[in-house]
């Protein structure tokens, strides 16, 4: 990894697009120096439905970041969402090719192709390959092989699929607002990088991103991911009932939720009250907080018992060691780890990433995906620095500041 390299995550969700740039350190680690947020029109239930809206969404988020950091994003790292995949594990099987049998980095990449060969059916394609262990002459466990000595080396890898149609309409989006794709990253993985940590997916925890159309749900145990499931409930549910239920538009209702949203009615006092913006331009009039938290409690306890039976289906029939971890804008509702703690009869926490200026769950997904990138692709991203173009008349601007300065 090269001193100054920068990555490009982008998310491309049902309610927001979201560019985040980090910047890669030379001992690994990385600095968040640029954020880009645009609403989202163009996606229902994180399909693509409008390819202009969404390529001037992706668009503006991109310009955004651009301006934090001051140079032109030629590219960027894509978060898939599950509901696009599949996954299928295989195994690879090659010869060690060396004289001396020590097993090198192409050793690694033709294991890894042999691992590729699955048969698919004509509407998916293979989005990215991930190993869960590598075999050397029987000895499994091994998580890098590279400098191992062997004759047989084998890997078991998880490849993950996609629908043709639905990876090609969001590629094709992407680089008609200007951009080329250095890879895809799987939104559920994305998310653990910053949001578990190493003992809760080794002994196993459940991961779920509540966004605005989906609900993703990951299951992760003994370091991998297991298995993965999506709902198609999220916090536009919420809003979309807010709206009918207290007559007001959509945008003050997405406003009601995000700035005076409670989970439990319990939580609420009977004196609270909020502002509430009439529709058609009538006078605004106050409701109180109870009767909001009455609408919200049910549709969030709805998406947690969707997201408990969707558990039992996935094989997981009594609570992970390590509880659940939620992730997503709902995430941030005051009183969610009570209701769905009560719901899930586990320990629950919200997982939000570390670092300055995106300390909040909405930003879990375009930060894991810099993470992801970073940390899979160390030995060979591009030098950025060379390829990521200053903005025009930035330089103009610091010659003028300097100038200015010692004039």
């Amino acid at each position: 990894m090269v001193k100054g390299s920068l990555i490009c995550g982008m998310d491309i969700g049902t309610s927001h697009v979201r560019a985040i740039v980090g910047e890669v350190n030379i001992d690994g680690s990385i600095n968040i120096i640029g954020v880009g947020t645009s609403m989202s029109e163009g996606l229902k239930k994180g399909v693509i439905v409008d390819l202009d809206k969404t390529v001037a969404a992706i668009s503006h988020a991109v310009e955004e970041a651009e301006r934090m950091v001051g140079v032109s994003i030629p590219s960027a790292f894509l978060g898939i969402v599950g509901s696009q995949v599949g996954l299928v594990i295989n195994r690879g099987v090659v010869a060690v090719s060396g004289d001396d049998k020590e097993i090198t980095e192409d050793d690694v990449e033709r294991v890894l192709q042999a691992a590729r060969v699955i048969a698919l059916p004509p509407d998916r394609e293979i989005i990215d390959v991930i190993p869960r262990e590598y075999i050397v002459d029987g000895y499994d466990g091994i998580r890098d092989p590279v400098g191992m000595v062997g004759v047989r080396l084998e890997v078991d890898a998880m490849i993950v699929t996609g629908t043709v149609t639905c990876i090609r309409n969001l590629v094709r989006c992407v680089e008609r607002a200007g951009l080329e794709i250095d890879g895809m990253v799987l939104t559920s993985l994305a998310n653990a990088e910053v949001a578990l940590s190493r003992d809760e997916k080794e002994l196993g925890v459940v991961l779920i991103d509540i966004g605005g159309g989906t609900t993703e749900i990951a299951v992760f145990q003994n370091g991998h991911l297991k298995s993965i499931s999506v709902i198609p409930v999220g916090g536009d549910y919420i809003t979309s009932d807010i709206a009918v239920g207290l007559r007001t538009t959509i945008q003050s209702a997405e406003k009601l939720k995000i700035e005076h949203g409670v989970a439990l009615t319990s939580l609420v006092s009977d004196d609270d009250s909020v502002e509430l913006a009439q529709i058609a331009g009538k006078e605004a009039r106050r409701v109180s907080a109870s009767e909001l938290a009455i609408i919200i409690e049910p549709r969030l306890a709805e998406i947690f018992h969707l997201a408990s039976c969707e558990l039992v289906k996935m094989g997981v029939k009594e609570p992970m060691p390590a509880g659940v971890v939620l992730t997503g804008g709902v995430a941030l509702t005051r009183g969610i780890v009570e209701l769905s703690e009560h719901i899930f009869f586990s320990s629950v926490r919200v997982a939000q990433p570390g670092y300055v200026g995106v300390k909040s769950p909405i930003y879990s997904t375009g930060v894991g995906i810099v993470h992801y990138a970073s940390r899979l692709n160390s030995g060979n991203l591009r030098e950025h620095r060379g390829s990521w173009q200053l903005l025009p008349g930035l330089f103009n601007k610091v010659k003028k500041l300097f100038l200015e300065m010692f004039d």
